[in-house]
Order: C-alpha cells, then sequence, then structure tokens
C-alpha cells in the first residue's frame, strides 16, 4: 500500500483535442474536490462516472479550464488505487498550469511506468503484462500490436503458470523421495520424474522456439539497401514507403547518407536504410558516406542488393557482390521495364542461392514479389499468429531459456544416477527463472530497468 498520491500528464504535451493529467493514490479525491467546481460535490461521486466543471486555483480563483472529471475508486481501477483523470483542453500552458497545482495540493510528480509499476505492485497485473503496456504503445504494425495486446491478455502468464504448477508438482514428488536411498525408488516414481522432466522440456522448447518471430515482430528487422550509384536505390526506398522520402536525380553519387524509416511488409516492423552508392571515390563527404553504408551492411538483419538489370555487370557491381556473398541477401534486379542486359547466368554462378527478383523502382512492377522475398527471407515465407503464445522480450526469452537449461541439467543428473537432491535443486533454479519471468520474485534492479523505458504519466 503506498500512502503518496502521484500525478503527471499522460497524453503527449503539444497542440491537440484532449489532454489528461492522471492522479493516483489515497489523496486522488481530496485533490480533486479541492481544485474541482461543478454541480455536485465531487467527494460524493459514485465510481466510474464522469463530472463536467472547470478547474479554479482555490487561492486565487482563476480558472485554469473548462474539463471533464473521471472519478475511479479503489479497488477497481488501473493501479487499485482511487484515479482521478482530468480531461482538459490539450495545450501546454493548460495541462502544465493543472499538473502544477495537483502537485501543491499535495500530489507528488510519478516517474516514469510508476501508474503501471503500482498496477503490478498491487497485484492488478503480473510483470509481463506490465512490460505489455510499454509494448502496445511502441507497435509499430498491427501484428506487433497483437502479440502485445495478447500478452497484456495474460496468455503468456497463464502459459507460464502452467509451467510453474507443473514444476511445483514435480519437485514436490521429488523432495518427497530424498528420505529414499536411490535402491528403494520404485520404476513408477522413476517413471513420473522422466514424463515430468520431458514434458516441461517441450512446453519451454515450444515456448522459446516462438521467439524469433516474436522477438522480430516486436523489435523489427533492419533491412539495408546497398548497390553501386546510380542503380535505383532512393528510387527503390520511395517506391516501398509509398512517398519520395529520397532525392532521386541521374548523377550519380547524390545520397550520401544514411536514410532510415519503417515500413510494414506483412506484419514486420521493417527498418528499411538507404545507403550511399558503393564505390571509390576521393569526394570527402561521399567517401564518408560509402564509409557509413559498409558499416550499416555489418549490422544488418537482411540486405537488398540492387542492380541494374538493363546493362551489363560492372567492375564495381562485381566488387560489391563478392563482398557480400556470406550475407544474408536479396539480390534486385531493377528496371526491368527497360531491355535486359544483364548476364543471369553469370550472376547466379556468383551468387548461386540467393533469391532474385526483377522489379520496376520507377512503376512498381514487381514490387509484391519483393515483400514476399523480403518475408520469406526474415521468416521463411510465415507468420503464424494463431493461438498460441508468441513470445518477444528479451527478459522473457532469458528466463525460459535458463529454465531450459535447468530442465537439462536435471535430466543429465538423472541419467547418470546422480543424487535425487540435485535434481531437486535444478528444478528449484527452473522454477526461481519462471517465478522472475512473471515477478512472483523480483528486484528493485529489475523493476527499475522494466519501468525506465515507460514515459511520465503511464
Amino acid at each position: 500500500m503506498f500512502h503518496d498520491t502521484i500525478t503527471a500528464i499522460s497524453t503527449p504535451i503539444g497542440e491537440g483535442g484532449i489532454g489528461i493529467v492522471r492522479l493516483s493514490g489515497q489523496m486522488s479525491m481530496d485533490i480533486i474536490s479541492l481544485i474541482f467546481q461543478g454541480k455536485i460535490d465531487i467527494l460524493t461521486a459514485k465510481s466510474h462516472t464522469i463530472h463536467y466543471g472547470k478547474i479554479v486555483h482555490p487561492e486565487t480563483l482563476q480558472i485554469i479550464d473548462t474539463v471533464l472529471v473521471s472519478i475511479m475508486r479503489s479497488p477497481h481501477t488501473y493501479t487499485r488505487e482511487d484515479v482521478v483523470e482530468i480531461n482538459a483542453h490539450s495545450g501546454s500552458i493548460v495541462l502544465q498550469g493543472i499538473l502544477e497545482l495537483t502537485i501543491l495540493m499535495g500530489a507528488r510528480l510519478s516517474q516514469p511506468g510508476e501508474f503501471t509499476r503500482r498496477a503490478f505492485l498491487n497485484g492488478r497485473i503480473d510483470l509481463a503484462q506490465a512490460e505489455a503496456v510499454i509494448d502496445i504503445i511502441r507497435a509499430k504494425t498491427d501484428a506487433s500490436l497483437k502479440v502485445a495486446l495478447s500478452q497484456l491478455d495474460g496468455r503468456l502468464s497463464r502459459d507460464v503458470n502452467l509451467l510453474r504448477t507443473g514444476l511445483i508438482d514435480l519437485l514436490t514428488h521429488v523432495e518427497a523421495l530424498l528420505d529414499f536411498s536411490e535402491e528403494e525408488l520404485e520404476e513408477i516414481d522413476i517413471a513420473r520424474i522422466i514424463d515430468g522432466l520431458g514434458l516441461v522440456e517441450k512446453q519451454l522448447t515450444t515456448l522459446i522456439n516462438s521467439s524469433h518471430q516474436g522477438k522480430i515482430l516486436r523489435e523489427g528487422v533492419s533491412c539495408v539497401i546497398v548497390g553501386r550509384p546510380n542503380v535505383g536505390k532512393s528510387s527503390l526506398l520511395n517506391t516501398l514507403l509509398g512517398e519520395a522520402r529520397a532525392i532521386v536525380t541521374h548523377l550519380p553519387g547524390t545520397t550520401r547518407d544514411i536514410i532510415e524509416e519503417i515500413i510494414d511488409i506483412s506484419g514486420i516492423p521493417l527498418r528499411i536504410v538507404d545507403t550511399a552508392g558503393l564505390r571509390e571515390t576521393i569526394d570527402i563527404i561521399e567517401k564518408e558516406g560509402v564509409s557509413r553504408a559498409w558499416k550499416a551492411i555489418e549490422g544488418a538483419d537482411a540486405i537488398l542488393l540492387v542492380l541494374d538489370a538493363s546493362c551489363p555487370l560492372t567492375h564495381e557491381d562485381l566488387l560489391i557482390i563478392e563482398r557480400l556473398k556470406e550475407q544474408s541477401c536479396i539480390v534486385v534486379l531493377n528496371k526491368c521495364d527497360m531491355k535486359n542486359e544483364i548476364d543471369m547466368v553469370q550472376l547466379k554462378r556468383l551468387f548461386p542461392d540467393k533469391p532474385m527478383v526483377h522489379i520496376s523502382a520507377i512503376n512498381g512492377q514487381g514490387m509484391e514479389g519483393l515483400r514476399d522475398a523480403i518475408k520469406g527471407l526474415l521468416l521463411n515465407g510465415q507468420i503464424n499468429i494463431g493461438e498460441g503464445v508468441m513470445v518477444s522480450n528479451v527478459r522473457h526469452i532469458d528466463a525460459l531459456k535458463k529454465a531450459l537449461s535447468a530442465i537439462l541439467r536435471a535430466k543429465d543428473t538423472f541419467k547418470n544416477n546422480l543424487s535425487i537432491d540435485i535434481i531437486a535443486v535444478d528444478l528449484h533454479d527452473a522454477l526461481l527463472c519462471l517465478n522472475i519471468l512473471v515477478g512472483e520474485i523480483t528486484t528493485e534492479d529489475i523493476l527499475d530497468a522494466v519501468f525506465s523505458r515507460f514515459c511520465v504519466g503511464k
């Protein structure tokens, strides 16, 4: 139970239709009663009701704004505390004035994520659900939003809690056998341990295997457009974005720096990066752009190598191809609306295992095939967001992998006929990892790391 009351502006600062100042804590109702003037005594208002009135400074009687005040009483609120939301006209002066007034009346400015932190600490949600809140806010595609909403709904937590229950049952059985010698263990006891460990291993593996897709949907992937100058890289970026983001001219070397945007490729948040044309140059600025391009290539999840299909491969093309042979790469044959002059036999010999797509970045021909190729390269062509849980958070993945490692140690212990109390230790380790995942066991360091990613007011 918290004894102070927190306050914050919960909407982005700037001009807009509505801005919200939020209060949570024991003094929320007292504070709003001191600064709100409406048709009723706000202290008598029922929970989950909205009231029209004015925010007025109690000493100067200056009207700050006309507002709608939402009253939500404990425990049926987001934080399980008394919560008040003041819906005012959005504008930095108005919202800041209301915020300062709530602080003057006894509230404290909240820390980043403190409202959600209170929701967790008061048992409203578990830690995995709390982390889903920030993922919802930061979702870049419908698919990544769906994964985050599923986690907020508790689907991951339910699966993990089922695992915890199974582990507790198995651990209880193992610890009950500690008083027996290895020779006294019956076959039924041995079979139950073997089956239990196998089941937990299978469930953990299923969750971990979902993390490849989950992490891509949550964090996105980087895809770098590369090639020699004037092959249509910037035109390709503009076509993918559906807008003229990069300057396009017939002059080589127009793009001299990294240009990065996010696009949605069948649910994948793709950070698409346009780079300077790769060539030897004495121009200092262009040379820096080429250097940055190679650095972007080194950290890329996928590369789109753009070649001009209307002319044979050049010496510059061949040098680039040689450096990209070991990279995850799609060959984009641009200018397919013109006569094809590129030697495909030579190209397939140089790049035997790379997917190749013919496009025209000018008229959009072949772009759907390119999107399919990108999706196929990153996710084997499929994004399966069905009824199963998809793990996307690095902290969760790490906890699940550590739990699996403990289970595998327990299996090895059993196979090597070592003491059964060692198995109990490994099961305790696995259970600890799952407890940390959902926040049953946590530390201030973990909580600080989780909630520092939130904005103030959430």
